[in-house]
């Protein structure tokens, strides 16, 4: 079912990625419209969101699962111009951000109707497809995987990132102590800003001295990591006994030598968890959490995404660049003929 009103073209701008490489890979051209299998909507993208995955996936090493779309992009926010049979819960028009397993860089793409939510009241398209990526990911691994409790203290390693900014406010709202890292005095102001307690600038400072220091040497319940390497035997020293280490990327390399005796002595838990290959069953689950639970603190404007910057669809080269430069605080945006800002 789609909506002769809304004129869909037979075919759309998207970003494809020409070859493994840097910025420049990313490649304007022209493909068919996706159409929208059962269960699925078809929408209009206003903005899609920019995230490290995509810049793994450009540079070869993360690729589209079988079945998904090899047009990078997992997040989006638009209008729902088509369904595919099987439709319960949105209709034409509706305005929605969904996640997806790929093809968000793109003038329209295909979703699941479980992994798509309405916009928060309020929020413009922008706001709106700053969301799923980083929520998703925030949710189910701090919450779900790694257990946590009001009341107890969360380490937030790349605290100015958009996952960073998403899990310092949602759990500061949900009554967790935050501590952060982050690479520079600026991005560490802005951690402060949003929440967290210390952060500390990990190229100035030794972020297991000052955790063990702010916490009179107890350490802190659970540690959300996004570096990997050498940071995984540093991050059991700053868990307290029954503490949660949650591997969601490895930007300084999957392997490292560890020591395992902190694991045993402490009771620690190591686990992680990636979102792309999970099920729709899941990731609908997962939205149906966020929905319950995290979508009325954005209502409210309790909790707000942080937006760096945002970029027209064909000039995705130059947002990659922008997240590659690692100058950014919080989400980078590509927008489709700047139709929300």
């Amino acid at each position: 079912m789609s909506d002769p009103g809304d004129r869909i073209p037979e075919d759309m701008l998207a970003v494809e990625i020409s070859a493994p490489g840097g910025p420049e890979s990313l490649v304007p051209v022209r493909r068919p419209i996706p159409q929208p299998g059962h269960g699925e909507l078809l929408i209009r993208v206003a903005a899609a969101g920019v995230n490290r995955p995509d810049v793994m996936q450009r540079a070869g090493g993360y690729p589209a699962p079988p079945g998904a779309s090899d047009i990078p992009g997992l997040e989006v926010s638009g209008s729902v111009v088509a369904c595919g049979p099987g439709i319960e819960r949105f209709k034409l028009g509706d305005s929605v951000c969904a996640l997806v397993t790929g093809g968000g860089y793109a003038e329209y793409c295909a979703a699941p109707e479980v992994q798509c939510l309405p916009f928060p009241q309020g929020y413009s398209a922008a706001e709106a497809g700053a969301l799923p990526e980083t929520f998703f990911t925030v949710w189910t691994n701090l919450f779900e995987r790694g257990r946590l409790q009001p009341g107890e203290r969360l380490l937030v390693h790349g605290g100015s990132s958009g996952i960073g900014t998403a899990a310092i406010q949602l759990t500061t709202a949900m009554g967790i102590r935050v501590f952060a890292t982050a690479g520079s005095d600026k991005k560490c102001a802005a951690c402060r800003d949003l929440g967290a307690e210390l952060a500390v600038n990990y190229r100035t400072e030794d972020f297991v001295a000052a955790v063990k220091s702010a916490t009179g040497g107890k350490g802190v319940d659970v540690v959300l990591d996004m570096v990997g390497g050498d940071y995984v035997q540093r991050n059991l020293s700053c868990l307290r006994p029954e503490g949660r280490l949650i591997q969601i990327a490895f930007l300084g390399g999957a392997e490292t030598e560890l020591n395992l005796m902190p694991l045993m002595l402490k009771r620690l838990t190591i686990t992680g968890s990636t979102l792309r290959a999970q099920s729709v069953a899941s990731k609908g689950r997962i939205a149906a959490a966020l929905e319950k639970e995290a979508w009325p603190l954005l209502s409210a404007r309790t909790i707000a995404p942080v937006i760096d910057s945002s970029f027209a669809l064909a000039d995705a080269a130059q947002a990659h660049a922008r997240m590659e430069s690692s100058a950014h605080i919080g989400k980078i945006l590509l927008l489709n003929n700047k139709q929300d800002s």
